[in-house]
């Protein structure tokens, strides 16, 4: 026998060897756990609210195959960790069965609307109808802008923000020649408080009687619109007045 055609069985054995190792590791991986575990049975984990890298592992554990099936805005469960799957816990499935997973974007943002130049009426209406709230209104005078028409809010329009936050706006009261500041007359008597709103040109207006324990009636317990506000001379300023427990309540015009 010369030495190439020893050389070529020696590669041929050696061919043989690896073919016969591939076939030994597709039957040992593949092939018979197919048929070990054919009609097997598992119980799928609870994987919400756990992070998509912590569910395929508890999924994997058991046997199953975790599948991505889609991102979905989710306020219950922090962004990347899982927020729905199919089957559920705790269902019995069979064994190498897919699990379809639905991973929490977070909290859905809104979109602030641009409430320049509305009533607070129309403001109040179109945050309410994007799921906001309006906060604070703080009135100032402005020789541009009509009264009682926002000039600017915060945050500003087209900011993404959670659902239910409170956008604060600020509103012209008109004209600073024509408005002046509206006295401070809470806690006052109430003959104090009249004298006062009338020595500053305004009227008093609308008096509610609220039964108080802690201050002497007669005593002002609010005034609407609040003092600092600038107004008009001669708008009426509405009183909310303390009285007795043992007195009806009351209000006068």
């Amino acid at each position: 026998m010369n030495l190439k055609k020893y050389k070529n069985k020696i590669a041929f054995g050696i061919i043989i060897i690896l073919v016969g190792i591939f076939i030994f590791l597709i039957i040992d991986n593949i092939i018979m756990p197919i048929y070990v575990q054919k009609g097997k049975t598992t119980k799928v984990p609870d994987v919400i609210g756990l992070s998509l890298e912590e569910g395929q592992k508890r999924l994997k554990d058991a046997g199953l195959e975790a599948k991505l099936s889609e991102y979905k805005a989710d306020k219950r469960y922090a962004i990347g960790t899982i927020a729905l799957q199919n089957p559920s816990g705790d269902t019995e499935v069979k064994y190498g069965r897919g699990v379809y997973l639905t991973i929490s974007g977070g909290e859905e943002l809104v979109t602030i609307p641009s409430l320049k130049g509305k009533s607070v009426r129309e403001a109040t209406f179109n945050l309410e109808h994007c799921g906001l709230k309006l906060g604070n209104i703080i009135y100032e005078p402005s020789d541009e802008i009509f009264a009682n028409t926002i000039i600017r809010q915060e945050p500003i329009a087209n900011y993404k923000v959670k659902s239910g936050t409170r956008i604060n706006v600020i509103v012209s009261q008109g004209k600073s020649a024509d408005m002046h500041q509206i006295p401070e007359v809470t806690l006052k008597t109430l003959i104090e408080a009249e004298k006062i709103l009338i020595n500053d040109g305004f009227q008093v207006g609308k008096i509610t009687y609220q039964v108080n324990l802690d201050l002497l009636p007669n005593t002002v317990l609010e005034q609407y619109p609040r003092a600092g506000e600038l107004m008009p001379l001669g708008q009426s300023i509405d009183l909310i007045v303390a009285q007795k427990a043992d007195k009806k309540i009351k209000v006068e015009n």
